[in-house]
């Protein structure tokens, strides 16, 4: 065939398509690499340092929360010498696998580098896992301060306003939190980080909103390695009653498996 007005022929242009979007996929991909490896040697954002020497509790709604949302966070104090623990606020029953999903907690959280005695569970019959009931705020966050309290704790992490996935349980961590840090009922010097919720396209760029999130501001932003990623879907993978095929998606595709980008409440 001749070649067209801009000097190649129709078969060729499926190959300059391709190339024109490969091009800067591949080079995102290699600024990712190394701002992955700049993560590795330290932490990104005011409050990063000090969540990293903090006695933090990562304080989730269900088990796989920890996993399947906040692995950065924990992996991430692991690497920088910090031993944080998981608060987790329903023993997820919604199935009546309470007791499956607590062993599996336990496991996932041992490959997140925490023992099973960092590891507690509110199992309370007022606090369900239903993804369409919100929490009593004062129940919840009575259960919350005093574990605050009783272990000293003076960072806490968990989810925002639009709890990542909008599950109405994550969402009442989220009001029990602003709770006790407006009504100042929080220990003197405990300070609250927030996961940061991102829109649906962003949610599952994964590790190519690396550079994204770099540009857009945060108090502390926490990226793992391959070798962490990897370690954070071997801790997903022991939630064995949870893994539906979509949730193999999840673990390929969302950035909630490498990146963590949170702010101060």
């Amino acid at each position: 065939m001749a070649a067209g007005r801009w000097g190649w022929g129709l078969p060729g242009l499926p190959l300059v398509l391709l190339g024109l979007v490969l091009v800067p996929v591949l080079v995102l991909l290699g600024v990712t690499r190394r701002l992955r490896r700049r993560f590795a040697a330290a932490p990104w954002g005011s409050a990063a340092g000090e969540a990293a020497v903090a006695r933090a509790l990562v304080l989730t709604a269900h088990p796989d929360d920890e996993a399947m949302f906040f692995a950065p966070t924990l992996l991430a104090l692991g690497r920088a010498g910090s031993r944080p623990a998981v608060l987790c606020c329903s023993a997820g029953n919604y199935y009546n696998q309470g007791e499956i999903r607590k062993k599996e907690l336990e496991q996932s959280c041992s490959l997140l580098g925490i023992p099973a005695s960092n590891v507690t569970v509110v199992d309370h019959r007022d606090l369900p896992d239903n993804p369409s009931v919100e929490w009593d705020t004062q129940l919840l966050a009575a259960f919350v301060l005093k574990h605050i309290e009783d272990n000293n704790i003076n960072l806490v992490v968990s989810f925002d306003a639009g709890g990542v996935s909008g599950h109405a349980n994550h969402i009442s961590l989220y009001t029990a939190l602003r709770y006790l840090h407006s009504e100042q009922k929080l220990p003197k010097g405990c300070r609250v980080l927030i996961l940061e919720s991102v829109n649906l396209f962003r949610k599952y760029l994964s590790v190519l909103d690396v550079p994204l999130s770099c540009l857009l501001p945060s108090d502390a932003l926490f990226v793992l390695t391959e070798e962490e990623t990897e370690q954070a879907r071997r801790a997903m993978r022991c939630h064995r009653s949870q893994l539906l095929w979509f949730r193999h998606l999840y673990m390929l595709f969302s950035r909630y498996m490498v990146i963590n980008s949170l702010h101060l409440l």
